[in-house]
């Protein structure tokens, strides 16, 4: 029964020092990318902005969120950097004829896949 007490805290307290271990690394991952932006990233703020950086200073960056359009904001708002993604490559290497056709033919589902893409949860 006195053995019970001890066993009882550890099993308590290790997972809540393993959590805070988890914050702390993610809280520099965020922190090291906020210091590492630099004029030309396109990034996303905390609010779900997408933006891009064109000037920066210890406390804040201005971000370009359309053409000629630029807000200024806290770095600890910038949540991402945005990479871009494969399918962005792709779509933006597509070429078009003359026709307009794109040199890449679309592919076709079948309907049963279709039905199955769409009442997936």
């Amino acid at each position: 029964m006195e053995l019970l007490f001890p066993l009882l805290l550890v099993a308590l307290l290790v997972p809540m020092f393993l959590g805070v271990r988890r914050q702390k690394r993610e809280a520099a991952k965020v922190t090291e990318m906020q210091d590492s932006l630099k004029a030309g990233d396109q990034v996303i703020t905390t609010s779900g902005l997408y933006g891009t950086v064109v000037d920066l200073d210890d406390t804040t960056v201005d971000l370009e969120i359309a053409e000629e359009v630029v807000t200024t904001w806290l770095r600890a708002a910038i949540r991402e950097v945005r990479v871009e993604t494969e399918t962005e490559a792709v779509t933006d290497a597509i070429d078009t004829d003359s026709t307009g056709a794109t040199a890449v033919d679309a592919i076709e589902e079948s309907p049963e896949q279709t039905q199955t893409r769409l009442t997936k949860d």
